[in-house]
């Protein structure tokens, strides 16, 4: 396990066999010692290299930290601070997660990614998806200045269409 800024990052127990691979994921006992909430919403994500998700949150009363599991591929994660009151406000984390990497984003981060390579997540999200209250900012805005690393960017209509991180509404 490491930690940044509020971010922390979970080596799990990925155990290759013969078979092919068991993961364990999340465990209540293990989770609540990192500090991670219990959570209410499971969302399973399929990509194949170069997609690129994000930037997501939700907003109040239905806020979301996530933790992210990544069982097979590899992304580069990309997380923002949307706290207006942060001393961070505005500032982006960037990771590289293979197959066996967990990250817990917590409440008041922008999250997002790009696969790698295809990639299969599990979020676990610590409140349930209120379509009402979904946000997003720009992938691509320039304020933000995330350097993807595949330019070969395939991206949904809806993601292409997010606000500037300057005309988004914060927390």
């Amino acid at each position: 396990m490491e930690r940044v800024s509020d971010i922390v990052i979970v080596h799990l127990d990925l155990v290759h066999d013969a078979r092919g691979f068991s993961l364990d994921a999340y465990s209540v006992s293990w989770a609540s010692g990192l500090g991670l909430p219990p959570f209410k919403h499971v969302y399973v994500s399929y990509s194949r290299r170069g997609v690129v998700r994000g930037l997501h949150y939700q907003l109040p009363p239905n806020v979301q930290g996530k933790f992210v599991v990544v069982v097979q591929g590899r992304i580069f994660d990309v997380v923002v601070d949307i706290r207006r009151s942060s001393p961070s406000f505005g500032k982006v984390y960037t990771f590289e997660l293979g197959s066996g990497h967990g990250i817990w984003v917590p409440v008041g981060y922008a999250h997002g990614f790009q696969a790698l390579e295809d990639a299969l997540l599990i979020y676990l999200m610590s409140d349930e998806f209120v379509p009402g209250l979904y946000r997003c900012i720009r992938w691509d805005d320039p304020d933000l200045a995330v350097m993807w690393p595949i330019s070969e960017v395939v991206v949904s209509e809806r993601d292409a269409g997010c606000p500037r991180f300057r005309d988004a509404e914060h927390l």
